[in-house]
């Protein structure tokens, strides 16, 4: 705590008795919770829109975003805000066309959906890699990273602790249920929200001291935009010959205009429309108020990329301009090198704000594996007479366990997430088997053609397309073919830097999902023209309210806005 004044201490434990306390209260008044199994998993009927949308937010943000993005925007600029910018785009469409499919057709687990439309064999694939995904790679990597993020703020010695901490944080909000979490993400997202504005603020005003024009934000916003022109551009030009390398790594992550026709859709649609962890803050709500939550979402999401993005920005104009001591150039520390300058209580502040986004998503991530557990596996296979009680309980007991189990692998870092570094090793296990899913959600809501063969042969397809195109297609096929151009980066292979060819990732996961999508219309060509459990759909499903259609314009045209400015 050696960085910390008392006046951050302060700040940091009333937010924590805030939420707890808030916590307690909505339990207290919502005790139903302990018998209901829709209640404790889904909070059906209880969530407001604005619940639901700050929910969303507090589960999506966390430490990969706060340290990740912001040292992306250290390292490649405004063009890492495609991925929050498109979530907002993505997120009208989840609205407008996936929720009506969920809400109508009473789903309210992702295996259940795939169940319900393909078979058993396709929903138990699928219900054991989510769990083994959830519990192995998003809620250890999470509590990793959380962990070690505020371990340096606090000037190291205290990684342990920390992880024990955000483990009982998280574990006495995700045991109040659904409500309890919904509830409690407002204040999460509320906390997050002006600690980021707060954070970015005098990160501005410490830039624009640094550089002689006096402690003024909005001096030091143009400050940024006149040291590091570069950073604030979205689309990146396709490299040349003559490209610098810098360039060309940056291309490998943000391949400018390419990404827009092909993985960055499949990232943000998948994630948000086909992932239990996201799409249960929703399904218990009625259609109304499940559209507004999501939609309030999206515009949220426009404001994420101010939040933790520039101050990797800011940091890479200070360390240009020699105003960082002690960084060592790394993007992973950015935004630790920024919140050094802060006064007291302002960090303490920062502090809870990366707290609340780490607690946030570690209680979401427990309640889906509670849900998918539950539901999935222990009422259908193991105790199909339990009632509402004891399948709570189940839950409950599947909470401690999936804790027990990240805290037992993240202890000593035994799967190696700082080895891989946090996002990467998040895209390695998740990246992957994107395509294939997100191929059998979409063909299996809106094309009644669609069999569950096919939807197997897309799970293969996928996997195999994108393991193909990242690690062999340039030596098969070459650097450069109609399809794709791959460039020299260089990574550690063994222990020792080496070049390799790499195709950009979001180009591989675009024709991936293309070869999937051909290979599942191939195959279901061969059944019947209406498949028996094909979802009927009706166009007074897809009708939006007049306050629906301004929101989503309201969202189109700032997002239009940002990216002509920004272009």
């Amino acid at each position: 705590m050696k960085n910390l004044a008392t006046s951050d201490i302060l700040v940091f434990v009333i937010y924590f008795l805030v939420v707890a306390g808030y916590g307690y209260w909505i339990y207290q008044r919502k005790k139903k919770a302990v018998t209901d199994t829709h209640d404790f998993f889904l909070a059906e009927g209880s969530l407001t829109w604005w619940a639901i949308g700050a929910s969303l937010i507090a589960s999506n943000i966390s430490a990969e975003q706060f340290i990740g993005m912001s040292g992306d925007g250290f390292f490649a600029g405004i063009a890492v805000a495609a991925y929050e910018w498109i979530a907002a785009l993505a997120l009208i469409i989840i609205a407008v066309w996936f929720m009506p499919v969920y809400l109508k057709n009473k789903i309210f687990t992702m295996p259940q959906f795939l169940k319900r439309r393909y078979n058993g064999t396709v929903s138990m694939i699928m219900t054991v890699f989510w769990l083994f995904l959830y519990v192995f790679v998003n809620l250890t990597s999470i509590l990793y990273l959380g962990s070690a993020a505020i371990n340096g703020l606090l000037g190291g010695g205290h990684l342990h602790t920390i992880m024990i901490v955000l483990a009982v944080f998280a574990l006495i909000i995700t045991l109040g249920g659904m409500k309890v979490i919904g509830y409690t993400d407002v204040i999460q997202v509320g906390v997050l929200i002006i600690g980021g504005f707060a954070t970015i603020y005098f990160a501005l005003t410490i830039v624009s001291e640094k550089f002689g024009l006096g402690r003024d934000a909005i001096a030091g916003f143009k400050v940024l935009l006149k040291e590091a022109p570069e950073h604030f551009h979205m689309i990146f030009n396709k490299p040349d010959p003559d490209a610098s390398q810098l360039e060309i790594d940056k291309y490998l992550i943000l391949p400018g205009l390419a990404m827009y026709f092909a993985g960055q859709w499949i990232v943000n649609l998948n994630y948000w429309g086909c992932n239990q962890y996201i799409t249960q803050r929703a399904l218990g709500a009625d259609l109304k108020t499940a559209r507004t939550g999501i939609l309030f979402a999206g515009f949220l999401k426009l404001l994420m990329p101010v939040i933790v993005m520039l101050p990797g920005i800011a940091a890479f104009v200070l360390n240009k301009g020699h105003h960082l001591e002690n960084f060592n150039g790394s993007k992973d520390t950015a935004y630790s090198a920024v919140l050094s300058f802060l006064p007291s209580g302002l960090k303490g502040l920062s502090i809870a704000a990366l707290t609340a986004a780490i607690v946030a998503s570690l209680a979401g991530k427990l309640n889906s594996i509670a849900t998918i557990y539950t539901l999935d596996i222990h009422k259908k296979y193991i105790s199909k007479n339990a009632d509402e009680k004891k399948q709570v309980w189940t839950g409950r007991i599947t909470v401690w366990v999936a804790m027990f189990i990240a805290l037992l692998f993240t202890w000593e870092d035994l799967l190696g997430i700082k080895r891989e570094g946090g996002f990467t090793f998040i895209q390695k296990y998740t990246g992957f088997i994107s395509p294939g899913v997100f191929a059998m959600f979409i063909l299996g809501m809106f094309w009644k053609r669609t069999t569950g063969t096919a939807a197997v042969a897309g799970l293969v397809t996928g996997l195999v397309m994108a393991v193909f195109f990242n690690n062999y297609a340039p030596s098969v096929f070459g650097h450069e073919t109609w399809s794709y151009t791959a460039y020299p980066t260089q990574e550690k292979i063994d222990g020792i830097m080496q070049t390799v060819w790499r195709i950009p990732f979001l180009i591989n996961m675009g024709w991936a999902f293309f070869f999937t999508m051909l290979v599942m219309i191939i195959i279901s060509l061969r059944g019947p023209k209406v498949n028996p459990k094909a979802f009927i759909l009706d166009k007074a499903m897809f009708k939006l309210s007049p306050g629906h259609i301004i929101m989503i314009v309201v969202t189109l045209l700032i997002l239009a806005a940002l990216y002509i400015k920004f272009w």
